[in-house]
């Protein structure tokens, strides 16, 4: 598929516009979309894209044919893997709804979007009301995470502690045992323990975000003997393990809608400071992908605007040339599908900007590693080819990556 080592997750509860957000972002999937609970069963795997500038710009005699994804007028669209899981609801960790289906998918992911619906107009099971505070959203996810793996944990520490005090092994060593199967690999379960243990030392505030620490660390605050490590240190380490392993995009949905969008807005930005936000309306997405296939729009993925045939006899509508020309090539719309894309383009297009779909595939990426586009080639002296086809990889790697 290409240079993509990773999978984004698409989480959330039931009717908060899950699946509606994977089909916009892949483009063509048909993942079961509905207003009722549980509409998603079986995980839906899907490509997305990762919207970059092209360098075939800056070297127009070089080829440009990406072997996976496209390029389009210079911009890039690398392939990135989602996965799109069943919807989540209080309880979870307790087996309510599809509660432990969910928690086992969500583990094969790297980063979670995690889709709210920002209206206020389903509340924490899905079900249709009005006046729901969509601030409590995240934080009973988070909760459902932590309780899921916690209680797993703990059902077994008394076997852990006695074999890792009998066989003296490491604390790295010994959780790395215990969190493999959430996809944690070691260097990642020793910044666990080191974020944990300075928390210790100087409190919550200690930024979860992986630090460099002095070489010789030890577990100053921990010990080394997890026979003494009652439920409520156990915890506060599965929060923190919770918080590295599982980074989050909060993508917040249907705000279009109407409702309590913009309030609830307000109550999610400043109760999670620390969590990108991504302005969203994934049925807005779909609707323009739906018109510009059936040839009543001019519209790419991640556009701020689009056009209509009607544009194109409008003289105050800004457009060069050769976009007027293949406006004029459109269907007309009917007055029902007119006002509903007058409705994108002041409610969505002119408030945030674009739907927000690959805003947030982008604000996902960045989420891991901050990575960046590269593109590799087998021999150097291939650069300087005329017509070669340099471009034809794109890797999205950490930056400083070498």
């Amino acid at each position: 598929m290409g240079g993509t080592d990773f999978i984004i997750g698409c989480v959330g509860k039931p009717s908060a516009g899950k699946s509606t957000f994977f089909n916009a972002a892949t483009e063509g999937s048909n993942a079961k979309v509905g207003n009722f609970p549980f509409t998603t069963i079986n995980p839906n795997e899907g490509i997305g894209f990762f919207l970059t500038d092209c360098p075939c710009t800056n070297n127009p005699e070089c080829q440009c044919s990406p072997r996976y994804g496209r390029c389009l007028n210079g911009r890039r669209f690398v392939p990135v893997k989602l996965l799109d899981v069943a919807g989540l609801i209080p309880g979870a960790h307790e087996g309510r709804g599809l509660g432990n289906k969910f928690l086992d998918d969500l583990r094969h992911a790297d980063v979670l979007m995690h889709v709210i619906d920002v209206s206020g107009t389903t509340n924490e099971k899905g079900e249709t009301t009005i006046g729901y505070d969509a601030s409590q959203d995240h934080a009973w996810l988070m909760e459902e995470m932590q309780l899921w793996i916690f209680n797993n944990l703990w059902s077994r520490w008394a076997s852990i502690a006695r074999r890792q005090k009998a066989t003296n092994s490491s604390l790295v060593l010994t959780f790395s045992q215990q969190f493999s199967g959430y996809g944690a690999q070691q260097p990642l379960i020793e910044t666990v323990l080191r974020t944990f243990d300075a928390r210790l030392r100087k409190g919550p505030a200690v930024s979860a975000e992986p630090t460099k620490y002095e070489e010789d660390w030890e577990p100053r605050n921990l010990g080394n003997d997890l026979t003494a490590w009652d439920k409520e240190r156990v915890m506060e380490l599965v929060k923190v393990f919770v918080e590295l392993r599982f980074p989050f995009v909060l993508v917040l949905n249907k705000c279009d809608v109407g409702g309590d969008a913009d309030r609830n807005v307000m109550k999610i930005s400043e109760k999670f400071t620390n969590q990108p936000l991504v302005m969203c309306s994934a049925l807005a997405e779909c609707f323009l992908q739906k018109m510009k296939q059936q040839k009543y729009v001019l519209y790419e993925a991640g556009d701020c605007t689009f056009y209509t045939r009607a544009d194109a006899d409008d003289k105050f509508c800004m457009m060069d040339e050769a976009t007027r020309e293949k406006a004029r090539k459109l269907k007309p719309v009917d007055d029902k599908n007119a006002s509903r894309l007058e409705k994108i383009k002041d409610m969505v297009i002119y408030r945030y900007g674009s739907s927000g779909v690959h805003e947030a595939i982008r604000a996902a990426v960045t989420r891991l590693g901050n990575r960046v586009p590269v593109y590799p080639v087998r021999h150097w002296n291939t650069t300087g080819s005329k017509g070669a086809n340099l471009y034809a990889e794109c890797l999205l790697v950490p930056r400083n990556t070498r």
